[in-house]
């Protein structure tokens, strides 16, 4: 894909040292609490956690702030009960705009664009020496793999976001589609999306970032 990025791996021991201070047991107490949430670090079972929302949320929290490197993938499979963490080399990701999951709008604010502009112009300077660095050590970007988007929602346009904040459902997304075609129909007009969602967490920075060059052109 276009933007794609590959993982040059890092230690695992920094991600291992948080998870043993919020709370990870040693593999032998899953015997006394099976509903607990198995926790693995580069494919291999570490322990167990018995509050997984709150150890994941925390743990996306600090990859977000900068303290876990921005390559690590954080994957929570509900179904399976299993929090499966990622610092290796070779792991492909690419980046996509937070969500706010609460207000279904973006983390991305005007003020973060003007920066960046005043930052292109040399008016200011960057912190990080990039302007993407410092939208990634604000959690505006981040980069997410293969593994990771699975677990996640992604908005194709900003146009979802908006349905999923002023939409009750899907029926009437539909309806309110159905009747603009009736008042102004445009044979040339891009289809705009059905899908309805009032859970995104990501969105897509184009959509022709899915893609690779050559699809893309």
């Amino acid at each position: 894909a276009l933007m794609s990025y590959i993982s040059v791996g890092s230690y695992a021991a920094p991600v291992m040292e948080f998870l043993e201070e919020w709370g990870l047991e040693d593999q032998a107490e899953f015997a006394s609490a099976p509903n607990a949430t198995k926790v693995f670090v580069n494919g291999v079972w570490m322990g167990i956690h018995r509050d997984a929302p709150t150890l994941y949320a925390n743990l996306l929290q600090m990859r977000r702030g900068g303290q876990l490197k921005h390559e690590v993938s954080i994957v929570r499979d509900i179904r399976e009960r299993e929090l499966r963490l990622f610092t290796d080399a070779g792991r492909v990701s690419r980046p996509l705009f937070v969500v706010d999951q609460g207000t279904q709008r973006l983390r991305l604010k005007k003020a973060h664009i003007q920066r960046i502009e005043d930052i292109t112009e040399g008016i200011t300077q960057s912190v990080t020496g990039s302007a993407f660095n410092d939208l990634l050590d604000e959690g505006i970007i981040e980069y997410v793999d293969a593994a990771e988007e699975e677990t996640v929602l992604i908005a194709m346009t900003s146009d979802d976001l908006e349905n999923a904040r002023l939409l009750s459902g899907k029926e009437e997304l539909v309806r309110k589609q159905a009747a603009h075609n009736l008042e102004s129909f445009d044979p040339a007009a891009r289809v705009k999306s059905t899908n309805w969602s009032q859970n995104y967490t990501h969105m897509e920075i184009h959509p022709s970032m899915i893609l690779g060059v050559c699809a893309s052109i």
